[in-house]
This record gives C-alpha cells, sequence and structure tokens, in this order.
C-alpha cells in the first residue's frame, strides 16, 4: 500500500493585495495553505522583498550596512533608484526617521515632498514608514496620502490610536493601509475591525504583526504569525485574511551582534558576514511564519533570501 502524505484541509484563503500602480505594480497574498506547505495548497505570489531607503543619513548604521550605499546617503531618490537599478528591488520601503519628535521633527508637509520625490523617480511600489509616533504619524502620514493621491502607496505604521485620521486619507487617496500591532493575535485583529469599520477596503489592508531579530524575540513574533495564518486559513477569521509585512530591517541591524566591531567582540567573527547572515536568517524564519513582505537592507542579505525563496517555491 502507497504511502499517503495526511493533508489539512483549508476553510480560509488570504485576500490578495496589489501594491504601487502600472506595469511593475506587486500582488502579494492569495495563500490557500501554510507557508511553502506547496503540496497542500498554493502561492499565488512569491513572497517580496523590499529594500530601505531612509529620508536622511543614518548616523547610527554599522559599517557593513552602509558600505553598498555610501554613495547616495545623502539623497534618498538617489539611494531608491540605486536599490531598483543596481539591486533589482521589488518595492522600496521609505523611512521617515526624520519625523520623529525625538530626533529632527521636520514638518509632515516635508515628508509628503520626499515621499512624493521618491516614488515619482521608481517605478516600482513604495511603501512609506513614519516615526511610529501616534500623534506625529497622524500629522505627516495623513499629508503623505494627500500629496502622493493615487499612487496607491502602503502607508504605515497605522495604529489604533491613529488610525482615523491615517485611514482617511488612505481611503480619500487610494493607498494601502499597514495596520500596526504590538505582537498580539486579537490586537491585530482588533484593529483591522476598526479600520473596516472606518471604511478600508479589504483590498488595502496589510498586517505588520511587528518583530523581532534573530535573537531577539523572534520566535514570539513567529508564534504569533503562525497563529495569525492558522486562523485565516482555518478558522475562517476574515479579520486576519490578509497578508503580512515585517519591517524588520531595523531590529536586525540595531543589535550589539550586528553592529560591534570586530577589536570590540573577536569571538563573534567577520562583523561584514555577521550581520549580513543575522539578517538573511531572520528574514528566513519569518518567511516560513507566513511574511509575504520583508523589509529588508543588505544587498548580500538579500540575494540569500531571494535564494531560498526560489527554492521553496518549487513544488
Amino acid at each position: 500500500m502507497a504511502f499517503a502524505i495526511p493533508k489539512i484541509t483549508y476553510t480560509g484563503k488570504i485576500k490578495e493585495i496589489t501594491l504601487g500602480k502600472g506595469s511593475k505594480a506587486v500582488q502579494v497574498g492569495g495563500e490557500t495553505s501554510y507557508p511553502f506547505y506547496l503540496f497542500e495548497g498554493e502561492m499565488s505570489h512569491p513572497p517580496r522583498i523590499a529594500m530601505e531607503v531612509y529620508d536622511v543619513a543614518p548616523d547610527d548604521w554599522a559599517e557593513a550596512a552602509l558600505e553598498p550605499f555610501k554613495d547616495v546617503l545623502d539623497d534618498p531618490v538617489a539611494w531608491a533608484k540605486k536599490c531598483v537599478e543596481s539591486y533589482g528591488a521589488d518595492l522600496i520601503a521609505l523611512q521617515m526617521i526624520s519625523t520623529d519628535p525625538n530626533g529632527l521633527n521636520r514638518s509632515g508637509k516635508e515628508a509628503a515632498e520626499t515621499a512624493k520625490k521618491v516614488a515619482s523617480a521608481v517605478d516600482v511600489p513604495v511603501i512609506v514608514w513614519g516615526s511610529a509616533d501616534p500623534e506625529k504619524d497622524a500629522e505627516a502620514l495623513r499629508q503623505v496620502a494627500e500629496v502622493c493621491d493615487g499612487m496607491n502607496l502602503a502607508i504605515g505604521p497605522v495604529a489604533e490610536k491613529n488610525h482615523k485620521q491615517v485611514g482617511a486619507g488612505i481611503i480619500g487617496y487610494r493607498h494601502t493601509a499597514i495596520a500596526s500591532s504590538p505582537i498580539d493575535v486579537n490586537l491585530a485583529k482588533q484593529l483591522n475591525v476598526l479600520l473596516g469599520n472606518l471604511g478600508v477596503p479589504d483590498g488595502q489592508i496589510i498586517i505588520d504583526p511587528t518583530t523581532g531579530g534573530l535573537g531577539y524575540g523572534i520566535e514570539y513574533s513567529y508564534s504569533v504569525m503562525e497563529r495569525v495564518r492558522m486562523a485565516a486559513l482555518t478558522q475562517q477569521d476574515e479579520r486576519l485574511q490578509f497578508p503580512l509585512l515585517c519591517n524588520m530591517a531595523r531590529e536586525v541591524w540595531k543589535t550589539k551582534e550586528a553592529k560591534a566591531k570586530a577589536e570590540d567582540a573577536p569571538t563573534l567573527g567577520d562583523p561584514h558576514k555577521r550581520g549580513i547572515m543575522m539578517e538573511a536568517v531572520t528574514g528566513i524564519v519569518l518567511l516560513l511564519a507566513g511574511a509575504d513582505v520583508l523589509v529588508m537592507r543588505h544587498p548580500e542579505a538579500i540575494k540569500l533570501v531571494r535564494e531560498m525563496i526560489s527554492d521553496f517555491m518549487v513544488n
């Protein structure tokens, strides 16, 4: 008697979301099974990788992360174009760190102008990520949505505290909301319910479950993402049937292991390879948990993850 692999019966499906406009628009979601369980269901679209661009030159990056972009760090438009033209980025993730009230505290108007310049300079979809201060993001991201009317940006983080202000801009100017909640299934669902009640269409919502880097809480992130997927695919929970986005590069590269120099941590090995491997392994773990979009930083780490995606997608 031939051996038959036991299979799970899935009753749900992840919604398909389109990011960007034109020929380089990207579709994510559409899964009918757990991540890469191609013997049980389908993954209509492979996971995508967005490359980070900062709106101002970062002052706290590891040397290994700075090196590929050292000629464009002061120009977010040139930085974004290099990511697309030199490294084949699927998407650009514009990190609006200059709007942080504890930092430069630049205005929403300035943020919107930068976002429009970057989005107009590349033909791939653009993610615009605020300071994660709910009050400041309510102002800045709303202006980004208005100035970039119809460009179908992915805008976040949209939190419970500012979902009405940012959500209204997303509805009015036709963008996608990145619904961000602090590593909790119930809070993720609650925010999606609130956005739905506000009027944000299901086709314009992506979940950001938030995540830690390798060795810094990633196992808890994995567990929460796994539970989100289980509820979506096997428990018919329609308010969790959305693609997942992980803004992970910051979490990896801020750790002491990724930033420590060789003389400060000689037992940790080559600092260049160390950070890259930490980012690549974090990305692969999050893909296995169900991530549809990864926000990454180093081109070599991205190359490794792309190779793994290619291998995973073979049925």
